[in-house]
């Protein structure tokens, strides 16, 4: 089969998992002390969150779509594979709450904890509905480069390594697990932007 139904599906589950993390920050207000100034100081760590995972999200859905600028057709273990990615997907405003709650309490390593395990779990989805694609080109297009499918490869294969890292440095100092959070974000905004334009010909426009 195609893969539009597959994009327009995904898209959707992006944009709503991007929309529920304001909705985070929203409720935050009702907790908020009478003087609505420090409260809005208060929360700080919800913006915070809320701007980590949104930058996390989006990253995601730009890449997704690098991936499927590539692939032709979708069999049914790439779609059970993609709605598996798209759980994790639709799971990150939960642990971004969490970290957004509890990043100053005792209840810090178990937010960072399920933050990091979400992302390192989307990683891995995200790579194996690529390397399922990918391996002996197995739905790419026909006129798919073959240098920039080796170059995908080993951009995202560093990813689940890297969340996983940041994931158990959780284990000793929460504080630091979220910083790099935030940190790993912004790495991958600046390398889609810097290097997202010069993945050759075989890319076509979206």
């Amino acid at each position: 089969m195609t893969t539009s139904r597959l994009e327009t599906f995904a898209d959707g589950v992006f944009a709503i998992a991007a929309t529920l993390l304001i909705l985070n920050v929203d409720a935050q207000i009702g907790a908020a002390p009478a003087d609505l100034g420090a409260g809005l100081l208060h929360m700080w760590p919800s913006y915070v969150a809320y701007a980590v995972s949104f930058l996390t999200i989006g990253i995601i859905w730009v890449n997704h779509h690098t991936v499927m600028t590539q692939v032709a057709r979708a069999d049914r273990t790439f779609l059970f594979l993609t709605v598996a990615f798209l759980l994790c997907v639709a799971f990150i405003p939960f642990p971004t709450r969490l970290v957004a709650e509890h990043v100053r309490d005792q209840g810090a390593r178990a937010a960072a904890l399920t933050y990091g395990i979400t992302l390192t779990a989307t990683a891995v989805m995200f790579q194996a509905i690529w390397l399922y694609a990918a391996l002996g080109r197995r739905l790419l297009r026909a006129d798919a480069d073959d240098r920039l499918v080796r170059g995908i490869t080993r951009s995202y294969l560093p990813g689940p390594f890297i969340y996983l890292a940041a994931t158990l440095i959780a284990l000793v100092s929460p504080t630091a697990s979220v910083v790099l959070y935030g940190a790993i974000a912004l790495f991958y905004v600046a390398e889609s932007s810097l290097f997202g334009g010069s993945r050759g010909p075989g890319a076509r426009s979206g």
